[in-house]
């Protein structure tokens, strides 16, 4: 059994996931203690006890310690199946966070799965339907599964209620990437959600993301998404290149102005183009675990956060895999993957 230590690092959710994931592909069972202990609300919470419930479900899993609140999880799989699958969060916790878990299981499966996740697709607290759908995902299929994924319905934080599907055709293996170099800008498009608010707030935050990233009209929209989905506000950045599609989001929120809300995706989007990076933050936390399930492969970013190297060591306690992070002289770090030699 592989104990994990949930306080080491940031101390997040994303030990878990991590965790339940590597857990399923290795089928090693896991303790995990101190539970998301680094949180202001630590232990499981809705949204962690449905990707426990999800991992358990695809892995036939024992479990001990699935409740909310728990600070301590047993996890013991067994055979993954694939198949039709629809998990429910029960609040407008991540989708995306629950898909994070299950996700590599299922692309390493023999046969093709079609999952349904009911919550939140717009939380501000992980990434959104649109970074899977048009940075993360585009990348592992990239790598060798194909992926179909579909936004039923969005939902926003804190109501909840929104649902996408996704239809898995996994691989043998995982193939390698190389994204060293980010290559040429060939287009930057900004897209400020609305649903159930007043317009104007999404038109102020588009009005300063077209002065600040030097945007036509035709670059920056307001999309109305009804009031039934609502009430919710999230403003996208993507910034295309040669190498691959990296998506900048901030969420509308009560007493936050819009212009703030505007000028912080705005912060984001220039710190990346001003950098000669390929790979955004966020997406660097995505890809650590499929680049260390391939074996090898390397992509530049900016300077690692507390997220990335504390994911880095939750996959070295369960691969044989060399992970180096180091920086270049142009600035960028560079994160190489290599299986250990033994």
């Amino acid at each position: 059994m592989i104990e994990v230590d949930g306080s080491i690092g940031e101390g997040g959710g994303q030990i878990l996931h991590t965790a339940l994931a590597l857990s399923m592909l290795t089928a090693q069972a896991i303790r995990i203690r101190n539970i998301r202990a680094r949180r202001r609300r630590p232990g499981l919470q809705r949204q962690h006890l449905a990707a426990v419930n999800a991992a358990a479900e695809i892995s036939s899993a024992k479990v001990k310690g699935a409740e909310l609140g728990s600070s301590t999880l047993k996890f013991s799989p067994s055979a993954i199946t694939p198949g039709q699958y629809t998990f429910s969060i029960g609040s407008a916790g991540s989708t995306s966070l629950v898909l994070q878990t299950v996700l590599p299981a299922l692309i390493s499966a023999e046969e093709p799965s079609t999952v349904f996740i009911e919550g939140g697709t717009h939380n501000p607290m992980a990434p959104p339907f649109e970074f899977l759908q048009q940075s993360f995902i585009p990348l592992l299929s990239r790598m060798g599964p194909q992926l179909s994924p579909v936004l039923e319905r969005p939902g926003f934080y804190p109501a909840g209620g929104g649902r996408f599907k996704i239809h898995i055709s996994p691989a043998e293996r995982l193939l390698p990437l190389d994204l060293r170099e980010r290559g040429e800008i060939k287009s930057v498009n900004a897209q400020a959600l609305i649903a159930g608010l007043d317009r104007s707030i999404a038109q102020r935050e588009i009005k300063i993301i077209r002065r600040e990233l030097e945007l036509s009209e035709e670059q920056a929209t307001v999309r109305e998404l009804g009031s039934k989905f609502g009430p919710g506000n999230v403003v996208l950045v993507s910034v295309s290149s040669a190498a691959l599609t990296a998506v900048f989001t901030g969420f509308g929120e009560k007493h936050v102005r819009a212009e703030t809300v505007a000028a912080g995706v705005c912060a984001q989007a220039n710190a990346y183009l001003r950098s000669a990076a390929a790979v955004d933050r966020l997406l660097a936390d995505q890809l650590l675990l499929p680049f260390a399930l391939a074996g090898s492969g390397s992509f530049s970013t900016l300077e690692p956060s507390s997220h990335t190297r504390t994911n880095i060591e939750i996959i070295r306690l369960f691969l044989d895999i060399d992970i180096r992070a180091e920086e270049r002289p142009d600035g960028c770090w560079e994160l190489s993957f290599n299986r250990a030699e033994k």
